[in-house]
């Protein structure tokens, strides 16, 4: 079976696994937060391996190093808005928890990812 390149990619896996484990502790949000925390949330947690996959498809290098920032930077949002979903109730401080484990390996992975390119600018 054929693949994209960044398909294979370390990062772009880890991204695409948090998706999944940040769309679960969605479905826990209350009703009220359908258009609200949970949308933006779906937004910005789905960016990551978006710009991941975006980037990939770039010839240049800066290119490349833009999208991994941008992806970087969704991570982020993510992880800002679970805190906040924590704060409120809506998952509880155990799910954060395990959760912030994995955001951690997606940002290292991401770091990695992005200084390989810088070392070749």
């Amino acid at each position: 079976m054929e693949q994209y390149s960044f398909e294979k990619l370390l990062v772009y896996q880890s991204a695409k696994r948090l998706v999944v484990e940040v769309y679960r502790l969605m479905a826990k949000f209350p009703p009220h937060e359908k258009f609200a925390l949970r949308d933006q949330l779906r937004r910005a947690i789905v960016s990551v391996p978006s710009n991941l996959a975006e980037g990939s498809g770039r010839m240049s290098v800066k290119e490349k190093i833009h999208f991994i920032e941008i992806a970087y930077g969704s991570l982020m949002e993510a992880y800002c808005q679970l805190d906040i979903a924590k704060g409120l109730g809506y998952i509880s401080v155990e799910e954060f928890s395990i959760v912030k484990n994995n955001f951690f390996d997606c940002s290292r992975l991401m770091t990695a990812y992005r200084k390989s390119f810088v070392d070749k600018a």
